[in-house]
């Protein structure tokens, strides 16, 4: 039985409705995002099918692995076809060009691949129309499954929205998983800042600036819920590395001794559960962009193995001392840690934090910039379709409170009031503070570098963990009332 694979672009609405062309002509194929860093690699290893479809996916990377690879491929009579709107690159080899078919068309991809493959585009039409109700459904669809990609490695979300393209589903045939994605999506996926405050626009300038140094790493600092991820992806979506992945990965949610893996990639059978061959982050940022997000939570070993990495762009993955591989991958590193201290105390690499923070980018808290707050909840509203909007009374109290979580902190109200149908926006602020008075500090509330500011703090915290009772709160401090009056005043 003849088997398929289709090969397409990340990302692009066009890239995945020309996939879906093509598997309307296959009936049934594997479908798998590529990215033109990764394709001469994909090429020397890919096993198992008798035709390899290449959908926008422009051939880059090493000439000579790529001409290699598809010397071998039609040597096991495996048919490779290159679908583009355009010509080849100038630079490659004519054993290349002779090594697979191409069909070129003037015109973006999709055309390409209806002229490739003979198919009637007429039915689609509605669905690649940004400017249709079911046009803009696919369109948040498709980069909901990109923003799974990037974040949570699932390349099986992209895939996914290729089949219900290809089926021309309406959104009545979507999962409930899927659409859980997409309101996971509209609720964390955005990228764009909002307000028009002078912080905000030097924040912006200075990303508009750092991003055309797209081999500069930065690390970003700031605040929990201040947009440290929203940073990251406007320097990789204002950089020349734009069309090639950008992978985050949160260095606190993996094991210890499962991050080298993680970084590296893995063999099968490198250890034990290691039932295939894995490619780590790095490889699946060749080419574009790698997010370490927390990366003050990464344990010092595995800042060593980041460093190696970061020292050459070389690597093995486990289970290989054989094959060294080597990316082109810009990192952009984030954390809400006092790195600096965490260096003094032995607890970050002093050599890794100079090799990530070559520029540093700091985030700016929302009690900086509260002016922004009217249009931070108006895009917000707007993304999760609430309806109507809010009144300068509610707008006033927003801008009334300090926001120790941020933007974060301030969307959980917004959808609060939303959810509850309350319409009283101090009356909701009160309730917030009181429900959250007994949280004590955390590594990631900002503490002052003043002593008596921090001694302040401490104290008003406790005495809001007691509910204003001063005198438990002076016990429990071990000190008197007076004192405790005295840091309230």
């Amino acid at each position: 039985m003849n088997k398929t694979l289709i090969l397409t672009g990340w990302g692009h609405r066009d890239y995945a409705f020309a996939a879906a062309l093509a598997l309307r002509h296959f009936k049934e194929a594997d479908i798998l995002g590529m990215s033109m860093r990764r394709l001469p690699e994909f090429l020397e290893s890919v096993e198992g099918y008798t035709e390899i479809a290449i959908l926008g996916v422009g051939l880059s990377g090493n000439p000579k692995r790529l001409s290699e690879a598809l010397k071998s491929l039609r040597k096991k009579e495996v048919r490779v076809v290159w679908i583009s709107a355009f010509d080849f690159p100038e630079w490659m080899e004519d054993d290349v060009r002779t090594n697979l078919e191409a069909h070129i068309a003037g015109g973006d991809v999709f055309e390409a691949t209806a002229i490739a493959y003979d198919q009637d585009t007429s039915d689609l039409l509605e669905l690649l129309d940004d400017k249709t109700a079911i046009g803009k459904k696919y369109e948040q669809f498709l980069e909901a499954s990109m923003y799974f990609y990037r974040n949570y490695q699932d390349e099986q979300a992209y895939s996914r929205v290729i089949h219900h393209i290809a089926a021309r589903n309406d959104d009545s045939a979507w999962t409930d998983a899927e659409k859980c994605m997409i309101e996971h999506f509209k609720r964390y996926g955005n990228y764009e800042f909002a307000g028009k405050s002078d912080v905000m626009a030097d924040l912006q300038d200075k990303v508009n600036r750092i991003a055309k140094h797209d081999r500069a790493r930065v690390l970003i600092l700031g605040e929990t819920g201040t947009g440290k991820e929203a940073a990251a992806w406007q320097l990789h979506d204002k950089s020349r590395r734009r069309d090639e992945p950008l992978i985050a990965f949160n260095c606190a949610s993996v094991a210890p001794n499962l991050l080298e893996s993680r970084f590296l990639g893995h063999e099968k059978g490198a250890f034990t559960g290691a039932t295939e061959a894995r490619a780590g982050v790095f490889e699946a940022a060749d080419g574009g962009t790698l997010f370490l997000d927390e990366i003050g939570e990464l344990p010092l070993e595995a800042q060593g193995i980041l460093l190696r990495v970061l020292e050459g762009g070389r690597f093995y993955r486990l289970g290989n001392n054989q094959t060294e591989t080597e990316v082109d991958v810009r990192v952009i590193a984030a954390t809400n840690r006092d790195l600096p201290a965490m260096v003094r105390e032995g607890k970050f690499r002093e050599d890794l934090y100079h090799r990530l923070s070559i520029i540093q980018l700091r985030m700016p808290p929302l009690r900086e910039h509260r002016e922004d707050i009217p249009a931070i909840a108006r895009a917000f509203r707007k993304r999760t379709k609430m309806p109507g909007q809010l009144t300068q009374a509610q707008h006033e109290a927003l801008m009334d409170y300090d926001y120790p979580g941020n933007v974060r902190e301030l969307f959980n109200l917004l959808e609060r009031a939303e959810v509850m149908g309350v319409g009283d926006y101090r009356q909701l602020i009160r309730e917030h503070k009181e429900i959250n008075a007994g949280m004590s500090i955390n590594k990631e509330t900002p503490i002052p570098d003043n002593l008596e500011e921090a001694r302040r703090m401490h104290i008003k915290r406790v005495c809001e963990k007691y509910n204003g009772n001063i005198t438990k709160a002076a016990e429990a401090l071990g000190t008197s009332r007076n004192t405790v009056r005295k840091y309230l005043e």
